[in-house]
């Protein structure tokens, strides 16, 4: 087991980083549960220091934050806050998902949701916006209700002239929705934005009282099923659906840290014989290439 030296206050500016870490370290031992002596033990220090840089008497050295926020399990763009926090430059790039860095990354996700067809599949970021979409998500969305409002799922979800009008279980969607939610804010408390669409979610017509209670230690069910109502004149339709989610191991990069490619799978033969069909009749409708 290592100890570090506790260093003497030098400036005001220090001082407050100092705080500032101490502040973040106690939220995040919070949320994941875990006590100082465990996380000591876990990041190879001693309680004593630990304890030190928590009150802000003591300013960890870069190579503590990288083994506490190891031992913490902290997501990328945690890590550089906390690296910013004491005053140290971030470690982690955030590289957009059109730049040339990535381009091989972004050839691999369209190859998988184009490959999902005539199945929808999404491209989502950590905030639930809509980074790609395939055709087919492009298509159910327009035969349930002539396509969506927003840009966000979360969003589409809870809003009432969104996919919420033809979600027939919408309680236990949108319930395991705002767990994941209520995670997601725990899991990065200096995240404003997050907390922001939380609030946004909660505020939304309908939703019950004790979804503003975080529910911890309720475990979500091993799979849920979307089930999709579209209402018509010659009778009601529905579709269902449950999803995968993949995610990129060991990323080094902020972006592909919150990467997420959800693939929607048909529950019934009635939903994957719908998808096929309205593939169908889209390449149907499709003009024929002009010839030279």
């Amino acid at each position: 087991m290592t100890t570090n030296h506790v260093q003497p206050a030098r400036s005001r500016s220090d001082t407050s980083r100092r705080a500032s870490v101490g502040i973040l370290l106690r939220e995040w031992r919070a949320t994941r549960r875990v006590s100082q002596l465990a996380l000591a033990l876990e990041a190879g220090t001693s309680t004593r220091h630990l304890s030190y840089v928590e009150t802000g008497k003591a300013r960890p050295s870069r190579e503590m934050i990288a083994r506490l926020s190891e031992a913490l399990d902290m997501p990328l763009r945690e890590r550089n806050a906390l690296l910013l926090a004491a005053g140290y430059a971030p470690e982690y790039a955030e590289t957009g998902l059109d730049a040339p860095e990535l381009a091989q990354v972004r050839r691999a996700v369209e190859f998988i949701i184009e490959h999902q067809e005539p199945y929808p599949a999404f491209v989502l970021n950590r905030r639930w916006d809509i980074l790609m979409a395939n055709r087919a998500a492009t298509r159910v969305a327009d035969f349930l209700i002539g396509g969506t409002r927003h840009g966000n799922m979360v969003r589409q979800f809870f809003d009432p002239a969104d996919m919420r009008a033809v979600v027939a279980n919408w309680e236990e969607v949108a319930g395991d929705l705002i767990r994941h939610l209520q995670d997601e804010v725990a899991s990065a408390p200096s995240d404003a934005r997050a907390r922001a669409l939380l609030d946004e979610a909660l505020a939304s017509p309908g939703v019950p009282a004790h979804w503003h209670e975080r529910q911890i230690g309720t475990a979500p069910p091993p799979l849920l099923t979307v089930l999709f109502r579209k209402h018509a004149p010659e009778g009601d339709e529905e579709l269902r659906f449950f999803s995968t989610i993949t995610t990129f191991g060991t990323p080094r990069d902020v972006t592909l840290d919150e990467l997420r490619i959800e693939c929607a799978f048909p529950a019934d033969e009635a939903t994957a014989a719908r998808c096929r069909a309205l593939a169908a009749s889209a390449v149907a409708r499709a003009p024929l290439p002009v010839r030279p």
